[in-house]
């Protein structure tokens, strides 16, 4: 569905209609991955928190200026509600999904725990200011919004407040979301990366938007500095759930009763210490 997005006119109808085409397919992805893998109460939850605070920070945006700087719709982008066309709250839905689960994974090298849940907003946070490093400038060299002149230093054409306000905004997101219930919570990855096969997925979503993103900017829209800002804001997450290997924190197997733990004398009341133990590797012959 990318593909064919630099081919056709810049500031056109068709590439309108082909962003929302992308967002709704990337939507209906995270969507269905999470009844998939969590349930539909895991998703119910996660539909109406995402949509809902994208909703209310995209307006506030628009009516004070605060998170993100002073900006303005263009009508390029559909249907709105309050000043804000219907697919951004739903972009916000569609990529919360994933960076909270590269967070996740990124925490699992500090455990369970206050810490590892703050390394998981964190980091969900970054990934979603990281993204808009690429998105921000993209949709407005479309004409799908604009940025009040002189609000402040920026990059790129976006003022460095619009970041903050991603960050913010992110982190916070990611972090109501990393309390919902998760029946997948605290299963260690079964793969030898330590990233639980069944997450597939969102995890090739998010690095197929990334190469793409460096790609069209560099090779189809002209535009070097924004693939490296891009580049490295949204590339310093994805290294961080991607380094370390395996996790360092998985929970200990459950013991068999009657059997000798390897850091502990052995359990006389419950087995005959003469007998092998069928968990020593090198039982007495």
């Amino acid at each position: 569905m990318q593909i064919p997005y630099p081919l056709l006119a810049a500031g056109g109808t068709g590439r309108a209609w082909l962003t929302a085409a992308q967002v709704l397919a990337f939507f209906t992805a995270s969507v269905s991955h999470a009844a998939h893998r969590r349930g539909w109460g895991f998703t119910a939850r996660y539909l109406t928190l995402t949509v809902t605070l994208g909703l209310v920070a995209e307006v506030v945006g628009l009516r004070t200026g605060w998170p993100f700087g002073r900006y303005a719709y263009t009508n390029g982008l559909g249907p709105e509600i309050g000043g804000v066309p219907v697919i951004i709250p739903l972009a916000w839905s569609m990529m919360a999904y994933p960076a909270l689960l590269f967070g996740r994974r990124t925490a699992t090298i500090r455990g369970p725990g206050t810490a590892g849940r703050a390394v998981t907003a964190l980091v969900g946070g970054m990934l979603l200011a990281g993204w808009d490093l690429f998105l921000d400038p993209r949709m407005v060299a479309e004409g799908f919004w604009a940025w009040a002149p002189s609000d402040g230093p920026g990059l790129n054409g976006i003022p460095l407040t619009n970041t903050a306000g991603w960050l913010v905004v992110g982190t916070v997101l990611v972090a109501v979301l990393d309390r919902l219930p998760d029946p997948t919570r605290g299963h260690a990855g079964n793969r030898a990366d330590g990233w639980p096969t069944g997450d597939r997925v969102p995890r090739c979503l998010v690095w197929w938007t990334y190469g793409s993103w460096l790609l069209a900017c560099v090779a189809f829209f002209g535009q070097p500095l924004v693939a490296l800002v891009g580049g490295v804001g949204m590339g310093l997450p994805l290294l961080l759930a991607t380094g370390g290997g395996s996790p360092r924190w998985r929970p200990l197997p459950a013991r068999r009763p009657g059997t000798r733990s390897r850091r502990g004398p052995p359990n006389t009341t419950d087995s005959n210490p003469a007998d092998p133990d069928p968990v020593d590797p090198d039982p007495p012959r």
